[in-house]
């Protein structure tokens, strides 16, 4: 992509975390949801760009590792095909997609920090960090683990799951090290630190302006009336990108990381030539009008504050968030999906014996946007059975009138668009039509089952 043209929305399929498979839980998430509102609005005809890629620098990978007793650069890669392999199965396109472990990405992040150090929007400051008193860990992300400070379920220090805070070894109460159980310690260093109360305006008029659903809306409303937190860009730890220059010895934080790949990204399909933070901010800013998140709602502070005000100070200088869709958990057979007790259906094993298509429409006639939702074989069977004549063009009953069949049909249309997202309800209107004969060839159709055609 080297044409500039800025009526383009960038769309963020979430980079998943190389420490397991994709299950059908996340499917039915962000990564199904992206696919199919970058697919339709293709079908629309509008101009959308579309970034993916893996997330491989969260200290979770290496404790994965750790606890597996495995070479934990063998275990990246072997997730990372897994990973992709789920990625082709489920027909989950991308425009782009970031690999964190290239060179030439790893050069532009450290390079960009290191600007914005020198620039002072991000500052050096003396921080209170805790370490393990036992084993000696830095207790950030996945190392330290404690309550909520809001709502007092059990979280890590990177966000409360069920209300969607923002959590650290110095928020969460009762903390102690994830990795051995010892108790935190206190220690005083210098950090590079963004402070987000510095880009409070900018992220108001974010907010004001984005579409964000009501749960989004809630995280957001409590920092209305708290200071925004500072949020260290580096620490010294054992895992992530390699700090240089003033930040040598440390290791960049992966979620500022992923703010800044926001901006990479896209940037560099514009301009793949541009090298400097203004100039990739200058084209990212020539090339694109927006961008649109689809994320779970236990990281609504990440894409709702963090990357916007990582955006800020890098120098964008008017709001960019146009939008996000959020989905919540998704349940099988009842329960949590759970790598530990093997309580999942990988994606790249599920769908390798089931067709794909009745997999993405079922996972988006059961999508878990509004609330919980549940997975069960037996639900999923009696879908197919209902659902597979209408695709084969063999309607099984009387059918809806041709007018109210049409109607259904652009309703179907409609609901895949960005603001107001909603396949389950778009799918229902496709089923409608189809009842009729209506709606084989369809955008909601080409979207909803990933067939090549007009969307894709």
């Amino acid at each position: 992509m080297t044409e500039s043209s800025n009526d383009v929305t960038v769309i963020v399929i979430p980079q998943p975390t190389v420490n397991g498979p994709l299950h059908i839980g996340h499917l039915s998430g962000p990564y199904l949801a992206a696919d199919i509102a970058s697919r339709a609005a293709r079908g629309r005809g509008e101009r959308v760009f579309t970034l993916a890629g893996v997330d491989v620098h969260p200290n979770y990978v290496l404790a994965k590792a750790e606890k597996l007793g495995v070479d934990v650069h063998e275990m990246v890669a072997d997730y990372r095909s897994q990973i992709m392999t789920a990625f082709e199965l489920g027909r989950i396109g991308h425009d782009v997609f970031i690999d964190p472990e290239q060179p030439a990405f790893e050069r532009a992040v450290t390079g960009m920090l290191n600007e914005m150090v020198g620039n002072g929007s991000i500052e050096m400051r003396e921080t209170v960090l805790h370490q393990c008193s036992d084993c000696g860990r830095t207790l950030h992300h996945a190392y330290v683990v404690g309550k909520c400070p809001v709502c007092g379920s059990g979280a890590n220090g990177l966000a409360c799951e069920p209300c969607g805070g923002f959590t650290s070894a110095g928020t969460l109460v009762h903390p102690s090290c994830a990795c051995c159980g010892g108790d935190p310690k206190p220690v005083v260093t210098t950090l590079p630190v963004l402070r987000l109360e510095n880009y409070r305006d900018q992220l108001v008029a974010e907010w004001t302006r984005a579409e964000l659903p009501d749960r989004v809306r809630s995280v957001i409303g409590h920092y209305l009336k708290a200071p925004l937190p500072d949020y260290p860009v580096a620490y010294p730890t054992n895992w992530g990108i390699e700090g240089t220059g003033p930040l040598s010895g440390m290791r960049i934080d992966f979620a500022f990381e992923l703010g800044l790949s926001y901006l990479y990204g896209p940037a560099h399909a514009v301009d793949p030539a541009a090298d400097g933070l203004a100039e990739w901010v200058s084209a990212w800013q020539r090339g694109f009008n927006g961008i649109w998140h689809f994320n779970g709602i236990d990281n609504a502070f990440y894409f709702g504050i963090l990357y916007p005000a990582v955006f800020a100070a890098a120098g964008v200088s008017e709001p960019k968030m146009r939008g996000a869709t959020v989905n919540e958990l998704f349940l099988l057979e009842g329960l949590k999906f759970s790598t530990s007790r093997n309580h999942a259906l990988w994606v790249n094993e599920y769908m390798a014996s089931e067709d794909p298509e009745m997999v993405r429409l079922f996972l988006s006639w059961h999508r878990p946007d509004r609330y919980e939702s549940n997975f069960t074989q037996e639900a999923f069977r009696a879908f197919g059975e209902y659902v597979r004549p209408l695709l084969e063009g063999k309607p099984t009953g009387a059918g809806l009138p041709p007018a109210l069949a049409r109607g259904e049909l652009e309703r179907a249309d409609r609901a895949l668009q960005l603001t107001g997202f909603d396949p389950a309800l778009s799918l229902r209107c496709l089923l409608g039509a189809l009842s009729n004969g209506h709606g084989l060839d369809s955008v909601a159709m080409a979207a909803l089952t990933g067939r090549p055609g007009l969307s894709s």
